[in-house]
């Protein structure tokens, strides 16, 4: 039994009028130290009105539950060390955290495998969608102004080696992961703050939690070097990563019994000059199952 922590509704109304204004959900939380809330209760109920606004669910309206500190935490899964074995390369680990899991690599891919994804997808490539959260259905929004694609898990030769290194890299077989999504973004576009794993607010994402199980982790890899823009920002964690060829941001966000965590929520700032291109690996925690 987790830990209830009660707030007054007038605290809910504040946190969902600036969210409505645009503010950052870290400058909030911010605020709510300066005012002597707790770190982690004030990050716990920013981090319940993102997901509601995101996903479509209910807003907390005076309290909600914080799970016991010794169980919160999802097991980590990347191996230790500053460099990791993934099978035919060596990864630098650039840097790193705990609580929550999140890591800065280098030497995913090199500079031929980074042209050679692009130049596969290009032609493939059709405007980004985001999952409706009532309804399940893939539509075009303007929360993502990026373009997209999907490989099929181990289409041809390139593909396939990179689904065996990065399956090793995030330590989870092969048959748990989603086939490897391209993202162009041309200058100017980004994606605003959303979670990677599935919030059951829609039958589609119920059905496919019960098909392949919850998402628990996320590869970000970044294919080029946009010469200015285009961060990953993880903004209740205080940090951005900036896009490098071959580098990659790693970070982790579910266990095996389901939990996940909402610190994970993350964005990409807009490409202000140039272009950005990425690929993306999403890991289950059980065999991936498509429709």
């Amino acid at each position: 039994m987790g830990t209830v922590v009660r707030f007054s509704p007038d605290l809910g109304r504040w946190v969902t009028r600036h969210l409505d204004s645009g503010h950052a959900p870290q400058a909030l939380v911010a605020t709510m130290l300066k005012q002597g809330m707790n770190e982690r209760s004030a990050h716990a109920i920013v981090a319940a009105y993102v997901d509601a606004r995101q996903h479509g669910g209910p807003t907390p309206t005076d309290s909600i539950e914080l799970p016991d500190e010794a169980t919160s935490r999802p097991p980590m899964r990347l191996a230790p060390g500053t460099r990791i074995s993934a099978g035919d390369r060596e990864i630098a680990v650039y840097s790193r955290t705990e609580d929550p899991v999140f890591a800065s690599l280098g030497n995913v891919l090199d500079a031929a495998e980074c042209q050679a994804v692009i130049d596969m997808a290009r032609p493939r490539l059709k405007p980004s969608t985001l999952v409706d959260p009532m309804s399940g259905r893939d539509i075009v929004s303007d929360k993502r102004t990026s373009w997209g694609m999907f490989f099929r898990l181990e289409e041809n030769e390139l593909i396939a080696r990179l689904d065996r290194r990065l399956s090793a890299l995030m330590n989870l077989p092969l048959e748990n992961g989603e086939g490897l999504q391209v993202l162009h973004y041309p200058t100017g576009a980004g994606s605003e703050p959303h979670y990677d794993y599935l919030a059951p607010t829609n039958a589609a994402n119920r059905e496919s939690v019960a098909r392949s199980g919850q998402r628990v982790s996320t590869l970000v890899t970044y294919l080029n070097d946009p010469p200015e823009g285009g961060q990953t920002v993880f903004p209740q964690l205080g940090l951005a990563v900036s896009p490098f060829r071959g580098n990659a941001c790693y970070f982790e966000y579910g266990d095996d019994s389901g939990r996940v965590d909402p610190r994970s929520l993350h964005a990409s700032a807009p490409v202000t000059r140039g272009e950005k291109w990425v690929v993306t690996k999403w890991m289950r925690n059980r065999r991936f199952v498509s429709a």
